[in-house]
C-alpha cells in the first residue's frame, strides 16, 4: 500500500558521509536558493479582498501525481460549497505524463479559474527544474498567493500536499536529497535527483508571509514535536498525523469547507478525515502558541529522565513508534522511529514529572484522535507488532529519542536533530 511516506529507502544511503554534516553545512544551501528568488508584484488588478484565503500546495512530481488529479476533483466539488469571498487556491506540480508546467489556480464554483504557469507568474529556480520542493518557486508561489488574493490578517491557511519525513534530514553529498516535506523528482520521470525541502527552510519562507490561522498537512508524519515547534511562528494551528497517512489523503470534497468556518474548524476536519479512514489513522490538531511552553515542560522532564539514565541510553522497545526505517528483507527494532513522545515520558518519568508534562501537552494539543493501527508501507503484523497502542500509551504527537551512535542509522540522526531548534530541549 502506498502511503506519503519519506521514501525510506532514500534515507539509508551515505549515512557515513552525511553523520559529519553540521547545520551551517545543511542550511546554507537552502538560503543561497533563496536569495536569487524572482517573485511577481502584487497585480494592480488584485481580487477583492476575501474573508480567507487557503492554498493547497500539491507536491506530485513523484508516486503521488495520479493520486493529486482524485484530490483535485475532490478539490473542486468541495468548493461548490464555498462563498464568493473565500479565496481557494491549489499549486499544481505533477509528473511529465500530464505534460503541463507547474500551475497555480483558483478553484471557485467546482471550476478551475485564474490558472497561471509558473512561467507566466514570472517564477523560475536556479536549476530550472522548477521543482515543489524548491525554496524559491515555494516562496514565489505562494507569494503570488496571498498578494494576489488577499484575506482579512490571520485568515489565511496553507495545505502541504505529498510526502513527508517528518523532521529528518536525509543529506547524499553528490545529489543533496533531502529533506522533511514535498519530494520532486525534477525533469525527468522516476529522476534519481528527488529533493525534499528541510523543515527548518520551509519555516524561513513561511515566515515571509502573512502569518497563517492553519498549516494542514496531508503528508505523512509532520506532528512530531520538533516540526512543530520549527513552525510554531508560522501559524496558530498545526493539524495533520504522526504516523504514516495513506496515498489517497484527505476527502477534500467534505473538508474544504471546513478550512473556511470559525470556531472549531480544526474538530470538523479532523471528524471527517478520520472517519473517511473508518479510524485507521491518528491524527492531531495543536495549538502553536503552547508549544515554548511545551519545549520547556519537556526539557524539564528530560533533565530527570537523563539523570535517572545516567550513561545509559533508554530502552525503547514496547514503546509506540510511528515509523519504520530498515529494509523489509528482516525485522530490527533498532530501525523504529517517531517514538510517542508521551509514550517515552510516561515511561521514564516519576509520575509526577510525567503529570506536569501532560498538562503542558493538554493545552498544546486542542483535538486527537487514536488509531490502534494504521496503513504503512510495511507490513503491520511484522514491523509494527512490537507494541500495543492504549488510551495510557498513546499521546498524538512523536519525539526522536537519541540512541547509541553504533547501531543503525542512529550516528546520523543523532547529529542531525542538533540542526532543528527543538534540539535545545536535550
Amino acid at each position: 500500500m502506498t502511503t506519503r511516506s519519506n521514501m525510506v529507502k532514500m534515507m539509508l544511503m551515505s549515512i557515513a558521509t552525511a553523520a559529519t554534516m553540521t547545520f551551517t553545512a545543511c542550511s546554507s544551501e537552502d538560503d543561497e536558493l533563496l536569495k536569487p528568488a524572482t517573485v511577481p508584484q502584487t497585480s494592480q488588478k488584485a481580487q477583492k479582498m476575501g474573508s480567507k484565503t487557503v492554498l493547497i500546495y500539491m507536491a506530485g512530481k513523484n508516486n503521488l501525481s495520479d493520486d493529486l488529479s482524485s484530490d483535485l476533483q475532490e478539490i473542486m466539488d468541495g468548493s461548490k460549497r464555498l462563498t464568493d469571498n473565500d479565496n481557494l487556491l491549489v499549486f499544481v506540480r505533477r509528473r511529465n505524463t500530464y505534460k503541463e508546467e507547474p500551475w497555480l489556480a483558483r478553484v471557485k464554483n467546482g471550476e478551475i479559474i485564474d490558472r497561471k504557469s509558473l512561467s507566466e507568474l514570472g517564477i523560475t529556480s536556479m536549476d530550472g527544474q522548477n521543482r515543489a520542493s524548491d525554496p524559491v518557486v515555494m516562496e514565489g508561489v505562494m507569494q503570488y498567493a496571498y498578494q494576489h488574493y488577499p484575506a482579512a490578517a490571520g485568515n489565511y491557511g496553507l495545505v502541504l500536499w505529498g510526502h513527508g519525513s517528518g523532521w529528518l534530514i536525509n543529506e547524499e553529498v553528490q545529489r543533496a536529497e533531502s529533506r522533511g516535506y514535498g519530494v520532486d523528482e525534477g525533469t525527468v520521470n522516476q529522476s534519481k535527483d528527488k529533493r525534499w525541502i528541510n523543515i527548518p527552510t520551509l519555516a524561513k519562507v513561511l515566515k515571509g508571509m502573512p502569518h497563517l490561522k492553519f498549516i494542514m498537512g496531508d503528508c505523512c508524519h509532520l506532528m512530531c514535536l520538533e516540526n512543530l515547534y520549527e513552525l510554531r511562528n508560522c501559524c496558530d494551528y498545526i493539524i495533520g498525523s504522526p504516523a504514516e497517512i495513506p496515498a489517497e489523503g484527505a476527502p477534500y470534497d467534505q473538508i474544504v469547507p471546513d478550512m473556511f468556518a470559525g470556531g472549531q474548524f480544526y474538530s470538523q476536519i479532523i471528524d471527517k478525515y478520520y472517519t473517511s479512514q473508518r479510524g485507521d489513522l491518528p491524527l492531531t490538531a495543536v495549538k502553536t502558541s503552547e508549544m515554548d511552553q511545551m519545549a520547556q515542560a519537556t526539557s524539564q522532564a528530560l533533565q530527570v529522565i537523563k539523570g535517572k539514565l545516567g550513561d545509559r541510553y533508554a530502552n525503547l522497545k514496547g514503546l509506540i513508534h510511528y515509523s519504520y526505517t530498515g529494509e523489509e528483507s528482516s525485522f530490527q527494532p533498532e530501525y523504529n522511529l517517531f517514538f510517542d513522545a508521551g509514550d517515552f515520558i510516561r515511561t521514564y518519568a516519576p509520575q509526577d514529572v510525567y503529570e506536569q508534562w501532560r498538562q503542558a501537552l493538554d493545552r498544546t494539543i486542542v483535538e486527537s484522535r487514536m488509531a490502534t493501527r494504521w496503513i504503512t508501507e510495511k507490513r503491520w503484523s511484522t514491523y509494527f507488532a512490537d507494541f500495543e497502542v492504549t488510551k495510557e500509551k498513546f499521546h498524538g504527537v512523536s519525539m526522536f529519542v537519541p540512541q547509541d551512535p553504533s547501531t543503525a542509522d542512529y550516528a546520523k540522526y543523532n547529529e542531525d536533530i542538533k540542526q532543528l531548534s527543538w534540539y535545545k530541549v536535550w
